[in-house]
């Protein structure tokens, strides 16, 4: 990606200002389906930015091994910090390289993918470009979780659309990020032998998670 966008200025208030926008809707939208991803080995997240998800994850999943994979060190900084006080051997199961997700060295096979809230950052070009990077990497049946805004249909589809809109112009002004649309992440998946198995939508539709799995 070009001109990518710097998170580490918000990386410490990021919490807080999540909570501040949308309270901890995000934070539930994340760990729905948590209790689905117990049996997982191998993951690789991306994305996570302070680690309040895979913290939880590995707490949850105490045999899973994980690859956490962000451009910024100072997002990488508190999500190792916050693995380790959540998992007292977190440092034995937790990897984590400061790239590019598009350029990351993979560890894999991964059973799991797990993007909260990061497809969004991506052009459609770039969504495509990493979908094919990281399919190769996958076992049979592998899962991959996905929990992003969305534009629903009726009453709430204008209310929707102006969050969103807000919700990229503040992080343009904030990171630089130039991404100012939602990708259509579905149809990519699809073209590239995943299904939808599970959805959840909160937040009159805005947020939505689901569970993608690839054909065995």
């Amino acid at each position: 990606m070009t001109g990518e966008p710097n998170f580490n200025r918000i990386a410490r208030p990021y919490r807080w200002l999540e909570y501040l926008t949308l309270g901890r809707a995000l934070e539930r939208c994340r760990s729905h389906f948590l209790p689905k991803l117990v049996q997982r080995k191998n993951a690789l997240v991306l994305g996570d930015g302070d680690g309040r998800f895979l913290a939880a994850l590995m707490v949850a999943n105490r045999n899973l091994q994980a690859t956490a994979v962000d451009s910024s060190a100072s997002m990488l900084h508190l999500l190792r910090k916050r693995c380790g006080a959540s998992a007292s051997d977190a440092s034995t199961r937790l990897r984590t390289q400061q790239a590019n997700a598009l350029a990351f060295a993979s560890t894999g096979p991964y059973d799991l993918v797990a993007t909260n809230f990061f497809l969004d950052c991506l052009s459609q070009s770039d969504l495509e470009a990493l979908i094919l990077r990281v399919v190769p990497t996958l076992t049979p049946g592998a899962l991959w979780l996905i929990s992003d805004f969305r534009i629903p249909h009726g009453p709430m589809r204008l209310p929707a659309r102006i969050i969103v809109r807000f919700l990229y112009l503040a992080f343009r002004i904030l990171t630089g990020l130039h991404t100012t649309r939602l990708p259509d992440y579905a149809t990519s998946l699809i073209r590239a032998g995943l299904t939808r198995i599970e959805c959840h939508h909160s937040l009159a539709g805005l947020l939505t998670t689901e569970l993608w799995q690839l054909q065995k």
